[in-house]
């Protein structure tokens, strides 16, 4: 690579190059005999694509990786992705569908062949993605949830936990999506405040002396009512427990019965029991030994006839008016049908929870069907002894009350999804139904014969696994998991485990569980849970509110059109759309601009706090992109003070500022490292930032001009000092900064080690700085501590009386102590060239000081005569024009304030804002009234 950084910074010159170098090196697979560190990328979507959640997770985790990479750990960050069962399925179903062609039509092996084929084509676009973010995975051991070595390991766990006893298969409550006719997780069902109806429906004792009156929100699901309950203790009932009602409509008998589920003074205190149909419900039923009847297809329209799935009634009958409608035209039916028998009282406007399918948007039916579960508070015990006795810590140590509380009320788990694509299930299904699970057809068949005595012909279930089932297994089955490779040897249990809260239940919990059943051993260390990002105002970023970030749109940027018809496409509703179109026109005129990558991973690791909610906004981003062209021109500038042929290894002699920046740079090592461990990365992001910054360009960078500018005066080993320093320095902080800004770094090291004779492959295997605390020099420090201090006194003088930046300042000196005279002498080279002063002058502790601006660096007087410096009276005019105008807006926020009105309906905040103006006014105006009593001086 050339020295030469003759061109502005320019990420999208550098990022892709620099990562293509990367991998054609084999930086990212284990390497060395270091010790183990392992983090398991959460497996995204096989259909997915990089959303913001994405790019800020897989930030940390390669923040992670990168500084263990560097710490001489062999790493393993190991990738892959999921075979999406529902979302994949969808996707193809569609496109299909587009062609003229149905699932159904083609059968399972011609349709699964058009998914491969799909797979193959653009299945691998979001782990191009990720490697624009500068994902440093061990792409040489990807993986996917469907590829043939975890195919086997998701039948051989299936198989065992069968065998163990663990896995059962039974007739249960799912929710159910009637599109899709698949059981779906409660993760994949959004629940919604949507407007609705409450109906009051008339119940009649079946011997005529009263009724009751029920309320429900889903009066189609009356069909399948088995009971009407009341609490035990409401007295209004107390007579009525244990007679029956006649079902509006059909006139079957139900039992009126007393459960501590229902809320007496909630509504009429009554309530309709459909155990079939509701998942409270059912567990009354339960209760209860209640029957239970279905009335719904597999699509949710009405059957011909009641299935009764368990118990007896004497009437399976559904009204012919009703039958083989879909649910809710069944509903407008019925209610009219209700209305003309007398048995409908009242309907009221009711607001209510609707739950729907994340991926059909269809309303969620509680259904019954036959499924296979796992039997898991066995395996819950186990995983909550663990993380009690400090195997597994959560970080933050808040989610260790949120897992345990999930595991105490876990239920089994339904892993049983009717779809084509996914892991089949092992399970076959002999003449009489009975059930025969095996590792192979083969397997199956064999032990089929053996039970009859003969071969039979057998039938495979349809069903596939919940796509959850085989990310339970991912911390070992990717590692190699039944075989004992050297790889599960090496990398389990791994290190840390970086996720959201969101999937605590669904994933993290499974995983221990599953971990500890076949391996014996924790699947990780740690479980770093974070926030969710959310826009700047604290939304969370969704399609229909329109403020949705691509991260490779911040990468590479995208002009306002572009933008517009990517948050607009999709959206059903034109108002919506219009909406949404004219607020990112107004937000974004001119689009968005390339940031960057180093940009962005900064701004996510900068909001990584350890809390729920995570605001991210482009001015941060902005911000960041500023820091890292200040960081390109700090190198630039370093790389230039140090001539090709500068001999940098000779004696060298530091003077106060270089021992003050390698103190500096000590504290910033120690506290990246101390907030890294911790998982503190907005702090290690803030200690990068305020060293490159403030320490390095704001002060060292301007401190090194006084010595290296041409006939200094400072000696050959001085100069040779700073020049040293000013190039060690930045390349042990831009290793510091490696996991946080990949590429900038990896291009400015790759310019500044070959200056210090540490060239290298890449600095993605170069040490990663260690603080050593004998190079903090307290008295460097405290030296350089007064200097600041007296250019911030000069240079607050010369703001507050608008004294040309240009203008050498006259400084006079009265009072101070020894060390500031002492101080004074071996640092005013650096105080003439920072404040841009003569040398001042000593006044007598006696002597009358002439009219001046003062300023106390202890007590150390710092006075600046005016006289001379200043137009008197262009400045007094200046005075009063700034006076008026403060003024004016402090009687105008102070009426505000005044108004009654105004302090009832305003915002606390806005109001606390307000308040705090007036006292940041009055200050300012005493400011101005001091520089009028320093003028009436020199005048």
């Amino acid at each position: 690579m050339s020295d030469s950084l003759d061109r502005p910074y320019a990420p999208a010159d550098i990022e892709t190059a620099c990562y293509q170098r990367w991998e054609e090196l084999s930086i990212f697979p284990p390497r060395g005999d270091g010790a183990p560190y392992c983090i398991m990328l959460p497996p995204p979507n096989v259909t997915g694509t990089l959303h913001m959640g994405h790019a800020f997770q897989d930030t940390l985790m390669d923040i992670l990786i990168r500084r263990a990479r560097m710490q001489g750990k062999r790493t393993l960050w190991q990738p892959g992705t999921d075979h999406a069962g529902i979302a994949t399925q969808m996707l193809v179903e569609r496109r299909l569908e587009a062609e003229g062609q149905k699932r159904h039509e083609l059968g399972r092996s011609s349709f699964l062949t058009k998914v491969w084929q799909w797979k193959e084509e653009s299945g691998g676009k979001i782990s191009q993605q990720m490697r624009r973010l500068g994902a440093s995975c061990d792409w040489s051991r990807e993986r996917f949830t469907l590829d043939e070595g975890l195919s086997h390991a998701v039948t051989e766990v299936f198989v065992r936990l069968h065998e163990d006893g663990l896995i059962y298969r039974g007739k249960r409550l799912v929710n159910w999506d009637p599109v899709l006719q698949t059981a779906v997780s409660d993760l994949e069902v959004l629940s919604t405040e949507e407007a609705g109806h409450l109906w009051h429906i008339r119940y009649a004792l079946s011997d005529g002396s009263s009724s009751l009156v029920v309320a429900t929100t889903r009066p189609e699901t009356l069909l399948g009512d088995v009971a009407v309950a009341v609490h035990p203790e409401d007295e209004r009932y107390q007579g009525l427990i244990g007679k029956t009602l006649r079902l509006p409509l059909t006139g079957r008998e139900i039992p009126i019965i007393a459960d501590d589920y229902v809320e007496k003074d909630f509504g009429s205190g009554c309530v309709k029991i459909t155990p079939a149909h509701d998942f409270n419900d059912y567990q009354v039923g339960q209760r209860h030994h209640l029957p239970l009847l279905n009335i719904f297809t597999p699509d949710a329209h009405i059957r011909d006839d009641i299935e009764v799935v368990s118990g007896a009634i004497n009437d399976t009958q559904i009204p012919a008016e009703l039958r083989g409608l879909d649910r809710y035209a069944a509903r407008k039916r019925l209610i009219a049908l209700l209305e003309a028998q007398g048995s409908l009282v009242r309907t009221e406007d009711h607001r209510l929870m609707i739950p729907r399918g994340d991926r059909s948007q269809a309303v969620i039916e509680p259904y019954l069907t036959d499924q296979w579960y796992v039997r898991v508070a066995p395996l819950a015990e186990k995983a909550t002894q663990v993380v009690r006795a400090g195997k597994i810590r959560f970080l933050p140590e808040n989610w260790t009350r949120t897992y345990y509380d999930w595991m105490e009320r876990i239920e089994d788990w339904c892993i049983s999804r009717q779809l084509w694509w996914g892991h089949q299930i092992p399970a076959w299904y002999g003449p009489d139904g009975k059930i025969f699970v095996a590792r192979s057809d083969e397997e199956a068949h064999r032990a089929a014969a053996a039970h009859y005595g003969m071969p039979v012909s057998l039938e495979r279930d349809p069903d596939v696994l919940d796509t959850w089932f085989s990310s339970a297994l991912w911390p070992f089955t990717t590692l190699g998991w039944p075989d004992e490779t050297p790889e599960l040897q090496t990398f389990y249990p791994t290190s840390v485990l970086v996720t959201g809260f969101d999937i605590i239940f669904f994933w993290v919990a499974r995983m221990i569980m599953m971990g500890l059943h076949f391996t014996g051993e924790v699947p990780f260390r740690e479980v770093y849970v974070h926030g969710l990002i959310l826009d700047g105002e604290g939304q969370k970023m969704s399609k229909s509110k329109g403020n949705v970030l691509d991260p490779i749109d911040l990468i590479d940027g995208i002009e306002a059109e572009a933008l517009v018809s990517k948050r607009t496409q999709g959206l059903m509703q034109p108002q919506m759309a219009e909406k949404i179109a004219k607020a990112t026109r107004k937000d974004f005129p001119t689009g968005i601009p390339a940031y960057g990558t180093d940009a962005l991973r900064f701004s996510f690791a900068s909001v990584a706090t350890q809390g729920r909610d995570l605001r991210f906004d482009l001015k941060r981003v902005e911000g960041n992109r500023n820091f890292c062209n200040k960081i390109w021109n700090a190198t630039r500038f370093a790389l230039m003070q140090v001539p090709d042929d500068a001999e940098l290894s000779g004696e060298r002699q530091l003077l106060p500022p270089e021992r003050w920046i390698i103190g500096r740079l000590q504290e910033a090592e120690a506290n990246v490292n101390e907030a890294i461990d911790q998982y503190r990365f907005a702090d290690a992001a803030q200690a990068i930032y305020h060293f490159f910054w403030d320490d390095y360009c704001d002060w060292y960078i301007e401190l090194s001009k006084t010595v290296l500018r041409p006939d200094s005066g400072f000696s050959a080993v001085e100069i040779r000092g700073s020049r040293h320093t000013l190039l060690a320095v930045l390349e042990a902080a831009l290793r510091l900064a490696h996991p946080f800004l990949p590429f900038l770094s990896e291009t400015l090291w790759q310019r500044v080690a070959p200056r210090l004779g540490k060239a290298g492959d890449s600095i993605a295997l170069a040490p990663y700085p260690i603080a050593d605390p004998s190079r903090c020099d307290a008295e460097a420090d405290a030296d350089l501590a007064w200097l600041m201090g007296f250019v911030g006194a000069l240079r607050s003088i010369r703001g507050e009386m608008d004294i040309a930046p240009n203008r050498t300042l006259p400084v006079l000196l009265q009072g101070g102590s020894r060390a500031d005279r002492e101080r004074l002498s071996h640092l005013l080279p650096w105080l003439q060239q920072l404040a841009r002063c003569d040398e001042p002058t000593w006044l007598a502790p006696e002597q009358d000081a002439p009219p001046a601006a003062l300023q106390l660096l202890g007590d150390l007087q710092i006075l600046v005569p005016l006289a001379g410096l200043i137009d008197v009276e262009a400045e007094r005019q200046r005075l009063a024009k700034e006076e008026a105008r403060l003024r004016a807006e402090q009687e105008k926020v102070t009426a505000r304030l005044g108004q009654a009105s105004f302090r009832e309906r305003a915002p606390a905040e806005v109001v606390a804002r307000e308040e705090a103006r007036v006292e940041e006014l009055r200050s300012a105006l005493e400011e101005l009234a001091k520089q009028r009593t320093r003028l009436a001086e020199i005048a």
